[in-house]
């Protein structure tokens, strides 16, 4: 069941300007996603960040694992890539983190939301219980050099922007969506369900002809005669 809400989620995703998926056909668990930050007010503009996402075979009852391939100096990313992010918990409550089941995981939860909610935590950092402590006192007390290690990290990601690749730009991002074509719906549907008419259809069809022909004039009837 997992490859199939996979492969559907990567359908939708691939058309999402702000975010490019590659996976082993073999192995639909494990991308590598980039994500590409379309907004202009945001610190991290024109990045193209490399993470690898994991799925667990029983997922979505399970959160994925998320890790940028370039750590970031950032208060809730490792030193390793890694993330500390709520949407990535496992699904309950945590009295020791303080967390609410609603904030964590869950199986309503899909990649896009977590991704979004990656996108998000980039310019809007959770200092109060940062993963790089050391991260997480520069943007309170020095924000001027945080923003400048920021850009720094920008410029390297864009280093790993494949050969030919054409970066998006933000007026993509907000270009209106094409209607789906939800023909493949028709065309997945059970075989068993006959949409070109019932049986009852047919008897309908017979019995009004034979209540045409009762009714013809009785007249035309003995001039046949």
């Amino acid at each position: 069941m997992s490859e199939r809400i996979l492969m559907n989620e990567y359908k939708t995703l691939s058309k999402e300007p702000w975010v490019n998926i590659e996976f082993n056909e073999e192995n639909i668990l494990e991308w590598t996603v980039a994500l590409i930050v379309l907004n202009p007010d945001s610190l991290y503009y024109g990045g193209y960040f490399k993470a690898k996402m994991t799925f667990p075979k029983n997922y979505p009852y399970s959160p994925p694992d998320f890790k940028f391939l370039r750590p970031l100096y950032h208060p809730n990313i490792y030193p390793d890539g890694k993330l500390c992010i709520s949407i990535l918990h496992a699904p309950g409550e945590d009295e020791m983190s303080g967390e609410s089941a609603a904030e964590r995981w869950s199986p309503a939860q899909r990649v896009e939301s977590v991704l979004i909610s990656i996108l998000s935590l980039l310019d809007d950092a959770e200092v109060s219980s940062p993963a790089n402590v050391d991260a997480g006192i520069m943007l309170r007390k020095n924000p001027i050099e945080y923003k400048a290690l920021v850009r720094k990290d920008v410029e390297t990601a864009k280093k790993d922007i494949p050969e030919g690749f054409i970066m998006p730009s933000a007026e993509q991002l907000n270009k209106p969506k094409e209607k789906e074509d939800d023909r493949e719906f028709w065309y997945d549907s059970d075989d068993d369900h006959d949409l070109g008419g019932s049986d009852s259809d047919a008897e309908m069809t017979f019995d009004e002809d034979d209540e045409d022909d009762e009714d013809q004039d009785p007249d035309s009837a003995t001039e046949g005669e």
